[in-house]
């Protein structure tokens, strides 16, 4: 199987299926001397960790991570870090009626046809359990970036039909924390609440949309043909389990407005040159320009219902799939944290691959 590292310089690879005895993964690339603090890489997998609330699966995991290498006295070394995370709550018994049978939206189908085998339990290697992997890079990711004064502060901002009606310059980001869904507007975060418990109650998912802000990127990020920023930000959101939209800046609404009104106008104020917008999303030519990035991340509703569904088995005759197994009603609120390290791989890396490109 080929794709399962992401990074330049910066470069994650995760292994480990969602029922096997551990997932992990090696990150190469990271300089020496960086002071690890195991605490915040525990507190940002516990983000995302399942078994956190009424409104998430009840699989408990706790996603204690084991580093085996890489690491002397707290800081880097320079060589590659590699960690796992053990499986601990895993009921593979749930997944025995899937073993001939594809269930609809899912990746059975694709990987029978890919590989003419596949790791019916809980989805294997197409899990979204992976990505327990990728927080972990993230987390480290974050520790390099806090050096330079670079925030990511990401948020759910729309579950289902309900949206959250604020700028991010509107948001109090310590509000975050106090949400169930991850929405900083009580009133809104409530109603989302509401709406998951409710379709929950139906056997049914929804989805929503994750918004994301990067803070103090410094300016000349990016390179400026196939891996632009956006692009490589792009890429890695979208490879994220079920992330069906991407949109940067002003997105889709660009459309609807001219080009004297889209343009951001550059101004110079001591010296240092900002724009009166950002509908670019701090991205131009495929480089960073020193203002906000921000972008959003649509995912879709979870696609193992709570009821039975009809589908097709290996030979093609007609199958029921029997709504069965712990599953979210909604991922979105645990997908923040997947969100955020993504962005800051991508960050990272561009970092490192600038500082490679200069010479003094």
């Amino acid at each position: 199987m080929a794709g399962n590292s992401f990074g330049h310089i910066f470069k994650l690879t995760t292994f480990g299926e969602s029922h096997g005895p551990a997932i992990g993964g090696v990150i190469d690339g990271c300089p020496a001397g960086l002071e690890i603090d195991i605490d915040f890489i525990q507190d940002e997998l516990s983000k995302r960790r399942p078994g956190q609330s009424d409104i998430t699966t009840s699989r408990n995991e706790q996603d204690k991570v084991e580093f085996l290498s890489g690491i002397f006295e707290g800081k880097t070394t320079g060589t590659p870090i590699g960690f796992i995370i053990r499986n601990t709550d895993t009921k593979s018994s749930d997944y025995d009626h899937l073993k001939n049978t594809f269930r609809p939206s899912h990746a059975d189908y694709t990987y029978e046809k890919k590989y003419e085998f596949r790791d019916f339990r809980g989805g294997g290697r197409a899990s979204a359990r992976e990505t327990a992997a990728r927080v972990v890079g993230g987390a480290i990711a974050k520790l390099l970036l806090k050096k330079i004064g670079v925030i990511l502060v990401a948020y759910v901002s729309q579950i289902g039909t309900i949206k959250l009606n604020k700028q991010y310059d509107q948001i109090n980001s310590d509000k975050i924390k106090e949400s169930l869904v991850k929405c900083p507007d009580k009133k809104t975060s409530d109603k989302m609440q509401a709406l998951i418990e409710e379709v929950k109650k139906t056997g049914d998912t929804v989805g929503g949309v994750v918004f994301c802000q990067i803070k103090n990127v410094p300016a000349g990020l990016g390179e400026p043909v196939f891996d632009k920023f956006e692009a490589e930000l792009a890429k890695a959101v979208m490879s994220i389990n079920a992330v069906k939209g991407f949109e940067i800046g002003s997105g889709f609404k660009a459309v609807e407005m001219k080009g004297s009104e889209h343009n951001d106008l550059f101004v110079a104020e001591k010296g240092i040159i900002n724009t009166i917008t950002n509908f670019s999303g701090g991205v131009q030519g495929g480089i960073s320009n020193g203002q906000d990035i921000y972008f959003r991340a649509a995912f879709k509703p979870v696609a193992t219902l709570m009821h039975d569904q009809v589908s097709v088995n290996k030979t093609g005759e007609k199958s029921i799939i029997k709504g069965k197994g712990r599953h979210d009603v909604c991922v979105v609120p645990r997908a923040v944290p997947i969100v955020e390290a993504m962005a800051a791989m991508v960050v990272v890396d561009f970092y490192l691959r600038t500082l490679s490109s200069k010479i003094g």
